[in-house]
């Protein structure tokens, strides 16, 4: 992909496929967290909320959302519904639904720890 300036413009030059992803995981993010700062950082859309919240890119065949809270058991509900998770992202494959109400709770615990509420 080439070098962009807003979440708008890497949906826009991101394949056809994966825009659908990209576009439900930014609305899930911004009514998760509505005073999250969207940014493009690395290249890659990044939200921020006391430091670095989640963030999204795309990949040949899945769109990977990056977030350092992956507990065992978020990992496991994950893979029962057939997603991959590496070591800090989860892959939604570009013919899978997006898992919003895991996400939403991901999303939320890391807010949480990026406040200093839990660690």
């Amino acid at each position: 992909m080439e070098k962009v300036k807003s979440v708008d413009g890497y949906i826009a030059n991101a394949v056809e496929e994966a825009r659908h992803i990209m576009v439900e995981l930014r609305a899930i993010i911004k009514s998760t967290i509505p005073e999250s700062e969207e940014v493009i950082s690395w290249n890659v859309p990044i939200y921020k909320y006391h430091g670095i919240l989640v963030g999204f890119s795309v990949a040949k065949k899945h769109v990977s959302l990056g977030i350092d809270t992956l507990t065992m058991e978020d990992r496991e509900l994950l893979a029962e519904g057939g997603y991959k998770t590496g070591k800090k992202t989860i892959q939604i494959k570009f013919d899978q639904e997006v898992p919003e109400d895991l996400i939403v709770k991901i999303i939320k615990d890391q807010a949480q720890i990026n406040q200093g509420l839990v660690k």
